[in-house]
């Protein structure tokens, strides 16, 4: 609309200055007016020539840049360049330093799902590899008071590891505060508490690698519209690196490419419960619109529930994290067409292998991230096992037979 409406008061400056022209004509005198028919076009061939260098000139002016890929990329928190989990590596004689320690570790869950009976999986796995032993686990229930309780009851057993995510960055700081002071290995996921300092407070952050999430929505939801159409991107409207980094590169994806789809519509989502609302709002507004990208599952339920209030069976979904319903929703040919997950088992996995670099004074990266995979109703069964290292729930498995 902003370029039409700058062409449009290109093409009235020209129409201005051709009238001004032929005003200017009506004041000639007689002698002046009788111009040879050769000069006559050639006035006429002037005017017309400057009118096409001004509208050039506007179309250039106009011009939107071009995105660069390369602009885009998973960092941490404070700006850490990531570095992928594989990198991280144990000898012979290191593990068997490790396996003679001793020694033991506690995995204070922010919350209990399939999400993280997966890290927990994982980090079980790698600890009994290494005669570590697991002597609790806790569950915050998303509640940073808990949280605390949890620290404190852990400390009480002693441990040498700790894995967590920090649910509240500012109270987090002091909840673990005693576990840093104790010299207690600390791996976070995702969060970092309020001040702490890399090699000093803890040993690393791990997370999914943000962009290859986006990125995987991009190309999935791209693939199922054709590569051409027009979609809605909701975004999280919150200061948070990881949706953020997430939702951006789905945008950066899209419009660098694939040229013949356009975003029509956005829209930022603080509560996860305004899914529904923002996509009927959208869908009323733009009739044309084909597909939707959704930060996570809860709001991506809320979006395909507009879809079917609306009669649009036409709209392709995509979203992130797996879930239940949308999973079902994606094997019975509804809305959803494609979900990035995160490798959970894995993220658990190198949260505990940063941990033993930390009892083995062997320096971690600050920042490391496990990659993204795209699910898609063709390999449920597989994706959810490599993301979750379970099957699906029953209902998808029975949807699929």
């Amino acid at each position: 609309m902003k370029k039409f409406y700058q062409l449009f008061c290109v093409i009235l400056i020209c129409v201005s200055l051709i009238m001004t022209f032929s005003l200017f004509g009506c004041k000639e005198t007689v002698a002046e007016k009788e111009m040879t028919e050769e000069e006559a076009p050639a006035v006429e061939e002037e005017i017309t020539e400057e009118a096409e260098e001004v509208v050039e000139e506007a179309e250039e002016v106009v011009e939107e840049p071009a995105i660069n890929l390369e602009d885009y990329y998973t960092s941490g928190p404070q700006g850490e360049e990531a570095v992928m989990f594989d990198e991280l590596t144990l000898s012979d004689a290191e593990k068997e330093e490790v396996k003679a320690g001793n020694y033991k570790a506690a995995y204070l869950m922010h919350t209990s799902a399939d999400f993280t009976n997966a890290l927990l999986s994982g980090a079980k796995d790698l600890f009994e590899e290494l005669n570590i032993e697991m002597v609790i686990t806790t569950d915050a229930g998303m509640d940073p008071a808990q949280q605390k309780n949890d620290v404190e009851t852990a400390m009480a057993l002693d441990p040498d590891i700790i894995l967590t995510l920090v649910i509240d960055p500012v109270s987090g700081a002091e909840a673990f505060r005693p576990a840093v002071e104790a010299g207690v290995k600390l791996v976070f996921m995702s969060n970092l508490p309020q001040g702490y300092v890399h090699n000093q407070d803890y040993v690393s952050i791990v997370t999914d690698d943000l962009f290859g999430m986006g990125k995987a929505a991009a190309e999935m939801l791209a693939d199922s519209m054709g590569g051409e159409g027009k979609v809605g991107w909701i975004y999280h409207d919150a200061e948070f690196y990881v949706t953020n980094q997430r939702d951006n590169a789905f945008k950066a994806v899209i419009q660098a490419n694939y040229p013949n789809i356009e975003i029509i519509a956005e829209q930022g989502l603080a509560n996860p419960a305004d899914g529904e609302a923002i996509a009927s709002a959208m869908i009323t507004q733009n009739p044309d619109i084909g597909g939707f990208y959704v930060p996570w599952d809860t709001p991506a339920e809320g979006v395909v529930s507009a879809c079917r209030a609306a009669k649009r069976p036409d709209i392709k979904v995509v979203t992130l994290d797996l879930g239940a319903n949308n999973g079902l929703d994606m094997v019975l040919d509804g809305n959803i067409v494609g979900i990035a997950a995160d490798l959970a088992y894995w993220l658990g996995y190198t949260k505990a292998m940063a941990g033993v670099y930390g009892i083995l004074g062997k320096e971690a990266p600050s920042f490391i991230i496990v990659p993204a995979i795209k699910v898609t109703k063709d390999n449920i069964v597989e994706g959810w096992n490599k993301s979750l290292n379970v099957d699906p729930p029953e209902e998808i498995l029975n949807a699929i037979q």
